[in-house]
């Protein structure tokens, strides 16, 4: 069931099949729970890989040593309705994201995490990254519900996100960002894709546009102070003092404020370099 979805969990669980080399029955009647799983019909039997919500929504009791580690994604496995077993993952946190998060930190941007992971590798890895919240077993509709209720507050929400569940709220994001190796889905309803899928550049992108906004309000500032500075110079308001701002001085200093402009927009790459 897992080839058929391209959720990271799939993916993973997918990855470790071949590595074992297990051969692979077909399916059919495969479906996508929302938010919670997969299910399919395998050699007769109905199989379903669900999350923990899932089977507290069926009052099926979680084996008290499917949990091994805090940080670990855990899924099981149902066949004709009984637990079966489960499968337990757990994602190494990428050292690209320990450093977004420091620059985020600095620069004062408000990092929170909404994942469909159960409270505990939640809280681990929000913990480890040092975020400054989390939610956990969140479904597709809520996380569009949290980014409406952070923008109620007044709040400026960056989305990011890389799987069909994330495209609602990638959408109602202020700006949505979605990871260049996921969905097609989320991709298209992103404002802007990231090629790479580094962390990092989410930073960088986000310092650029605020570097690239503080020049652009400097430029015009030193362009709209030449302005009114000269205009009235050169129509003559201190004729009566015995000064006009002749047409040839008038051109030197036109010139001059637009290579002020030209040069501070090219401080820019250094200031980017900086950072």
């Amino acid at each position: 069931m897992e080839q058929s979805s391209e959720h990271p969990i799939a993916v993973g669980i997918i990855k470790k099949v071949k590595e074992t080399k297990i051969s692979i029955p077909k399916l059919e009647n495969f479906n996508a729970i929302t938010g919670k799983g997969v299910e399919a019909k395998v050699e007769g039997k109905q199989i379903k890989v669900v999350s923990p919500g899932y089977l507290r929504d069926k009052k099926i009791t979680i084996p008290e040593d499917a949990y091994s580690d805090a940080a670990e994604t855990v899924v099981f496995v149902l066949i004709d309705g009984k637990l079966a077993g489960y499968i337990a993952l757990a994602d190494e946190i990428r050292p690209e994201s320990a450093e977004a998060i420091k620059v985020f930190k600095k620069n004062n941007i408000k990092v929170l995490m909404a994942t469909g992971d159960n409270e505990k590798t939640a809280k681990a890895v929000s913990d480890k990254l040092g975020l400054d919240g989390y939610y956990a077993e969140v479904l597709p509709h809520q996380k569009v519900k949290i980014v409406k209720e952070l923008q109620e507050k007044g709040e400026f929400v960056a989305m990011t996100g890389d799987g069909v569940n994330d495209a609602p709220a990638l959408a109602q994001a202020n700006v949505g960002i979605a990871v260049g190796s996921g969905t097609d889905v989320a991709a298209e309803t992103a404002d802007i894709i990231l090629v790479n899928s580094n962390p990092q550049d989410i930073a960088n992108l986000i310092l650029f546009g605020k570097a690239t906004y503080n020049k652009m309000i400097q430029n015009l500032i030193w362009a709209t102070g030449y302005n009114v500075v000269a205009i009235p110079l050169a129509a003559g308001v201190l004729y009566s003092s015995g000064f006009v701002l002749g047409p040839a001085l008038g051109a030197v200093f036109m010139s001059l404020s637009t290579i002020i402009v030209a040069i501070n927009a090219q401080l820019l790459k250094r200031k980017l370099g900086k950072k």
